[in-house]
């Protein structure tokens, strides 16, 4: 099948399997590796890439139902080498520690700041509930979200 879409501002269209699931799509046919595969059951939310602005796993969508969407990756938010303000936050409170599920963490972020400004810690915590790290205890991560946060 044919699928056209807009991935990180780009018009694309390729022929895929009707069953392809957008991780691998955007992993395998696009080249964006930072969208990361953790479960394959949509448990963790590595694989959580905005489309149409919307916090999606992409591992419980198939490419064929992104048609027309547009779709932004881990790799779409930077802007002329600068790091997003989330990235950055994540960076500057050491909100990671192996980094596997900080592609999705960060795209998550991003749709429940679009969504919710100004959060209270309880609504950061609420909002990332659906992306496991196995690693930071969620404390670091949750104050760069905050400090993200647009005065």
């Amino acid at each position: 099948m044919r699928v056209s879409l807009t991935v990180n501002g780009k018009g694309r269209a390729d022929e895929v399997e009707p069953r392809l699931l957008l991780v691998h799509y955007l992993r395998d046919v696009v080249g964006l590796t930072g969208t990361n595969v953790g479960c394959d059951t949509s448990s963790c939310g590595a694989c959580t890439v905005l489309v149409n602005g919307e916090s999606v796993k992409s591992c419980t969508m198939l490419a064929v139902q992104a048609e027309g969407a547009a779709v932004t990756t881990i790799e779409g938010l930077a802007s002329d080498g600068a790091l997003h303000p989330l990235q950055e936050a994540f960076r500057e409170h050491h909100a990671l520690q192996c980094g596997y599920c900080t592609p999705g963490m960060v795209m998550a972020a991003s749709s429940l700041l679009a969504e919710h400004p100004h959060p209270s810690e309880a609504d950061v915590r609420e909002g990332l509930e659906g992306n496991l790290c196995r690693c930071t205890g969620y404390h670091n991560i949750v104050k760069a979200v905050l400090s993200a946060v647009a005065p």
